[in-house]
């Protein structure tokens, strides 16, 4: 087995987890007491690995901290490292994602927003700057507030070039560069909008998460405001794959980090009723890229259950067996060492579980 860290962000701080080659989980924190952390980011591209976190002090406001000691000491820049430019007339209200790019630029992070804008960095999250192209498309005074308000929530890159970036806009759906950001264009086709008049319009769906293949990077799955869907030509157009679930209502989807056709959600009732499926704790895996869902709950609490998952609150590791791990509204924490065929409750009693990152850092 080896080293891997698991960061936890919460309503109430940052709280940090390390699993030694073989041995048992510890844990520390809170860091960033009383902040609210939204956005964690594990950058493993170099030999020293770096955390960015997105804090959000009610007093001070929004930040982005990083630490290149796994969390030992962390640094804040003098100046906001994301901040809006004075022409926009606006100001940032959070972080809610940070995104390490690919490989093949490895100092470049991506940071979403809110209000929905996508910033981009070029010193591995010190300095960022807008991506205007985004933040000035000819639809946006036409995009509008999810029920967690108008952010950038989503920020997908393509292995085979840094040209390709894909975003997911609550609520004003999937939006694509092929060009390094110098132009968007929507990507929704076969996405549904049941609460619009239009249920199937060019833009403004509710997206809550999408995730791409680590094998085939045409591959893309996506979560719904209901829908579970799948898209075989880089989010061209989308078909959907959760006929099979219990329901197709939910916040996260997450890849294998290197199984193709191998994702997982975590179904909730409905939009009216954020719970659990049928009120169990369960994990669905397709192993067929969404032909057939199996449900995963060995270890998990038994009973009716009420914690549902947010969009970032699900991850893997890229160990080899790969390990899942989700945390809930509950405060309750829970890790799949062997791809989620069987669960460990890591922690219970913690602040609301805003997201979850994992990464072998040894």
């Amino acid at each position: 087995m080896s080293d891997v860290l698991l960061a936890v962000g919460t309503r109430k701080g940052l709280f940090l987890g390390r699993r030694r080659a073989g041995g048992d989980w510890e844990f520390d924190g809170p860091h960033f007491n009383a902040q609210a952390v939204y956005s964690i980011g594990i950058d493993t591209r170099r030999s020293t690995p770096r955390l960015l976190v997105g804090g959000d002090s009610s007093h001070w406001g929004p930040s982005v901290f990083h630490s290149d000691d796994l969390g030992a000491t962390w640094h804040e820049p003098k100046q906001p490292a994301v901040k809006f430019p004075k022409d926009t007339g606006t100001s940032l209200e959070r972080v809610w994602q940070l995104q390490p790019a690919g490989a093949d630029t490895p100092d470049v992070v991506y940071a979403g927003t809110e209000p929905a804008a996508l910033f981009r960095s070029e010193d591995r999250g010190e300095t960022f700057e807008l991506v205007r192209p985004l933040w000035e498309h000819p639809t946006r005074d036409r995009w509008f507030p999810g029920g967690g308000g108008e952010a950038v929530h989503t920020v997908v890159t393509d292995p085979r070039t840094p040209d390709a970036v894909t975003v997911a806009v609550s609520a004003a759906g999937v939006f694509r560069t092929k060009d390094g950001g110098a132009s968007w264009a929507p990507s929704n086709s076969g996405v549904s909008a049941r609460f619009l008049p239009d249920p199937n319009p060019e833009f403004g769906q509710c997206v809550h998460k999408v995730a791409r293949d680590p094998v085939d990077p045409d591959r893309l799955y996506l979560q719904n405001h209901w829908g579970v869907y799948r898209s075989d030509d880089s989010g061209g157009s989308w078909t959907s794959i959760g006929d099979s679930l219990p329901s197709d209502f939910g916040f996260p989807v997450v890849v294998h980090p290197r199984r193709s056709g191998v994702a997982y959600v975590f179904p909730l009732n409905a939009d009216a009723d954020r719970v659990p499926a049928e009120r169990r704790c369960r994990v669905f895996r397709t192993e067929d890229a969404g032909e057939s869902w199996q449900p995963l709950s060995a270890g998990l609490p038994e009973g009716d259950h009420y914690g549902p998952v947010l969009r970032d609150a699900m991850c893997m590791d890229d160990a080899d067996p790969a390990g899942i791990y989700f945390g809930n509204r509950n405060g309750e924490l829970f890790a799949g060492a062997d791809e989620g065929e069987s669960w460990q409750q890591l922690a219970s009693h913690l602040p609301d579980v805003l997201c979850v990152r994992a990464a072998v850092v040894g």
